[in-house]
């Protein structure tokens, strides 16, 4: 995967995903992966009619982390492991797949009753070779667990891993930040990397924002080996996420790797239905034909 030494602006892409619109921000061309992060999608904002919600039926994973921090709109998350889970806006789910799991996306019954708003992101995390071929897991961190606190005219949250004095609940694999930032005035801070070799990608979801002394768009992804210099007006909203480089990846469908045969090993198993099920949906997302 390309990880760029200067810094790169990234232009997002429009997708659809089951009827819901999306932008594809990570990976493109000109950048892979941020740190260990090798994929982003920001949903919405939408607003679902009545009668419609979110269907993402079962579909596996292995070798990565999703990531799911919803702003607006709830989710139901089911998996292989037995997790059923609701997602709510400031509640983080993150489901490590290790060699292998299912799990599916749905909005919840009360969501469909009404015309309902959806927005949010959902991250991919590669993992180390360590454990990339390991258990699966889940967690779900409610708001209230979360660390919040406020610095330069900021509401800030640490999603994951450790900034500061601050560390998150979820257990992550490799050195790695996700912050969100929400202002009521104008402000400026300097995010440095801990390390030398750390990556940062910096995600502006609303308002008017500089950073390294130059405006970034709307919906525009910078992704730097450099400190962070941002100033930004009030009413900004944006997510700063990066960490340490992970060695080469391989990306095929859903499924990440650090060896080719681990992606073969999972599209059999996939295709031959030797995932575990998830229990109470017995949908199914048949692995994409090539052209």
């Amino acid at each position: 995967m390309t990880t760029p030494t200067d810094p790169v602006i990234l232009r997002p892409r429009a997708q659809d995903l089951m009827g819901l619109p999306i932008r594809r921000v990570l990976p493109q061309a000109a950048a892979r992966q941020c740190g260990p992060f090798v994929f982003l999608d920001h949903m919405g904002p939408h607003t679902l009619p009545e009668g419609q919600g979110v269907d993402v039926p079962p579909h596996p994973h292995i070798g990565l982390a999703t990531v799911t921090w919803l702003f607006s709109g709830k989710l139901v998350h089911k998996d292989s492991l037995g997790s059923d889970q609701i997602i709510a806006p400031g509640d983080l789910n993150w489901m490590t797949a290790g060699r292998g799991i299912a799990h599916s996306e749905r909005s919840p019954d009360a969501e469909r009753q009404t015309d309902s708003p959806i927005e949010g992101l959902q991250f991919w995390v590669a993992q180390p070779e360590t454990t990339e071929t390991g258990a699966p897991r889940f967690e779900h961190v409610a708001d209230k667990d979360l660390p919040h606190w406020h610095e330069a005219g900021a509401d800030w949250t640490l999603v994951a891993g450790e900034w500061q004095i601050h560390r998150a609940p979820a257990k992550v694999d490799s050195p790695l930040v996700l912050l969100d930032s929400r202002s009521q005035q104008a402000g400026q801070i300097m995010i440095k990397k801990p390390t030398t070799t750390w990556q940062w990608g910096l995600y502006l979801l609303k308002g008017d924002l500089r950073v390294q002394q130059q405006p970034l768009e709307r919906h525009h992804l910078l992704v730097t080996g450099d400190t962070l210099a941002i100033d930004w007006k009030a009413g900004a909203h944006f997510v700063v996420f990066g960490g340490e480089p992970l060695g080469p990846r391989r990306m095929d469908w859903n499924f990440v790797a650090s060896a080719p045969a681990l992606i073969d090993d999972a599209r059999q198993r996939w295709q031959n239905h030797q995932f575990d099920p998830v229990p109470g949906d017995d949908g199914y997302v048949p692995y994409p034909t090539r052209k």
